[in-house]
């Protein structure tokens, strides 16, 4: 927004004459977290609850219906018909799976169209701060499954089956099976009186605020966590210490979403490095696995893997051939979408043979190892039951690392602890993926315009486009060489990227974050002004006409949290009250209304 006074100033700011930069790498925002603690809004009943879980269903099996939604907590929780569906197919284990005793895994489905959360600006307010990875995903549900499968003669199937799901759309995988383990096995036991105390206990948490210690009690028990913020440093966890407070804490969670990578990609660990890549450039990915929670996990694990960056693509844990999306994920009439599905149905064996990537997950012995160095060709994939091992035809960018393979299966021969083994591989992908983006945070921070091109009297400035080419050339002095010992076509690896979801999901967001930091920059220079000798030269309207502007601009600050420096909002809100006292009576009173909702 440009002020126009009655004569046009064209003074500009006087600052050395460089370029702004934002911080290079890792997604990082522009400034540091706020200096203080914001207020929490006013809180109804259910509001607590509802910022971690959407609801809990209870899935059961009937022997003429078929997969049914049995309950709905709490009972005003809202799904529609479509979305009851879809949770009672994704559920339950396909009947190929075995899965007999207790089974825990996790889906991800699309929300009805056109149902919007009333919660909806209060939610947000916890995602300011939280990492682009652990954002709340617009559009989609989490389901989290605690599946009970055990004989029961009584029954006419001759089996008890029963899920209890918590949907939400938090990703917060670790925590959300921590809290099934607690709830599941106690409310098979005793039923829904259960289900409605943990509920209660849940509305009692303090809302999942990025950044703070939290102990949620439920069911007797007491859960420890802390959720990351986008200013935690990359690759490293702050970990929740224990307290001479905590004798009733029972649970620490030493993360609340990681997913153990070197377990889930150990069946194909020789393809690591060619496996970040098909992530990176969002190609389309099935993951074959036995079981819905190995198919779930390592569909996790494949989305994480290029962290710090969201992988922004479609992404289903847990598929099914009752899925609405089916039709839309294996038709032959055009190529395969940007998606990663993870499945356990042999049926998909065939209908997905077209596709380009598929990694089929199974047991493996360590002495099969040797056997699944080389990818596979798509043609011996017929039958779920092939051999593990991925089936590409894909050609990696980079040549492959040796050094984590040999340092992974050392540690293998060593019984390195698995804790061990996931560190090593998630610093692994942590430096591969910043050593790419890099080059790519230092040219887009090279679009912000000068400093001194930001006039308070005029709009901000604009950033410069992203231009390829352009981009392209600095990579021969600034590329990732500097970080990466890799060696291998970059060049060609960016121009692939260039042109992915994950491009164009990133970008959005720096942009966002930039053009935030310009709006800063333009209403710290606004602040710095004479504002009480700029409306002398001002006719009355044009005052009022300014002060308006000032509280517009005022309320977007607070709105989108805009990153200026401490204590200018406070002087912005004391130059317009200073303006207003300047005003006659009848007009201070209406300027200082409150705006209509």
């Amino acid at each position: 927004m440009a002020f126009q006074g009655s004569e046009e100033v064209e003074e500009q700011l006087e600052e050395p004459e460089e370029t702004l930069r934002v911080s290079p790498a890792e997604e990082m925002p522009v400034d540091g977290p706020p200096a203080a603690d914001e207020p929490e809004p006013l809180l109804l009943p259910w509001d607590r609850f509802s910022a971690w879980i959407h609801c809990i269903c209870v899935v059961g099996f009937d022997l003429e219906l078929g997969q049914a939604v049995e309950v709905i907590y709490p009972h005003h929780s809202k799904l529609s018909e479509k979305e009851k569906t879809s949770i009672c197919y994704l559920s339950f284990p396909d009947s190929n799976s075995g899965c007999l005793g207790d089974t825990q895994f996790c889906f991800r489905f699309r929300q009805a169209v056109g149902r919007k959360s009333s919660l909806g600006c209060f939610l947000d307010h916890f995602d300011r701060d939280a990492p682009v990875c652990l954002k709340r995903d617009q559009g989609y549900y989490y389901g989290y499954v605690y599946f009970r499968q055990v004989r029961d003669k009584a029954l006419k199937r001759g089996y008890f089956q029963k899920s209890l799901v918590l949907i939400s759309k938090l990703p917060y995988v670790t925590f959300f099976h921590s809290l099934l383990k607690l709830i599941a096995p106690e409310y098979f036991e005793k039923q829904e009186p259960c289900l409605e105390a943990a509920c209660n206990d849940i509305d009692r948490w303090p809302t999942p605020s990025p950044g703070k210690i939290l102990t949620l009690p439920v069911m007797g028990v007491v859960m420890k966590l802390r959720i990351p913020t986008c200013y935690d440093k990359p690759g490293t966890s702050q970990l929740v210490q224990s307290a001479p407070s905590d004798s009733l804490v029972s649970i620490v969670l030493p993360t609340v979403h990681e997913v153990d990578l070197f377990r889930c990609f150990y069946p194909v660990f020789f393809h690591i490095q060619m496996l970040w890549e098909l992530v990176l450039l969002g190609e389309a990915l099935v993951v074959m696995a036995p079981s819905p929670a190995e198919s779930s996990d390592t569909v996790l694990a494949l989305v994480s893997c290029i962290s710090p960056l969201r992988y922004c693509s479609d992404f289903r844990p847990y598929f099914t051939i009752h899925d609405s999306e089916f039709k839309e994920y294996t038709t032959r009439t055009q190529a395969p979408p940007s998606v990663i599905l993870g499945v356990t149905n042999p049926f998909f064996a065939k209908t997905l043979q077209h596709w380009p990537h598929i990694i089929r997950i199974g047991d493996m012995k360590q002495a099969e190892m040797a056997k699944q160095m080389k990818v596979k060709k798509l043609k011996n994939l017929k039958t779920l039951d092939s051999k593990p091992g991925v089936y590409s035809a894909y050609k990696p960018f980079l040549n492959k690392d040796e050094d984590i393979i040999k340092q992974l299966q050392k540690g293998v021969q060593q019984k390195r602890p698995s804790a061990a083994q996931n560190a090593i591989l998630r610093r692994y992908f942590l430096e591969l993926t910043q050593s790419f983006i890099i080059p790519l945070e230092r040219y887009v921070a090279s679009l912000m315009p000068l400093q001194k091109s930001i006039s308070p009297w005029k709009s901000p400035p604009q950033l410069r486009p992203f231009n390829q080419e352009e981009f392209m050339k600095t990579l021969e002095k600034a590329g990732p060489q500097l970080t990466s010992r890799l060696k291998g076509d970059w060049i060609g690896l960016y121009r692939q990227f260039l042109r992915s979801p994950n491009f164009d999901g990133w970008f959005r967001n720096r942009r966002k974050e930039m053009t935030q930091k310009l709006e800063a920059l333009h209403l710290e220079a606004l602040c710095e002004e004479d504002l009480q000798l700029r409306i002398q030269k001002h006719t009355e309207v044009e005052t009022v006409d300014l002060v308006l502007k000032l509280k517009e601009k005022l309320t977007q600050a607070e709105r989108d949290r805009l990153p200026v420096k401490p204590g200018t909002l406070a002087k912005l809100q004391a130059h317009i009250e200073t303006i207003i006292l300047t005003l006659p009576e009848d007009l201070q009173g209406i300027l200082h209304k409150p705006p209509s909702p």
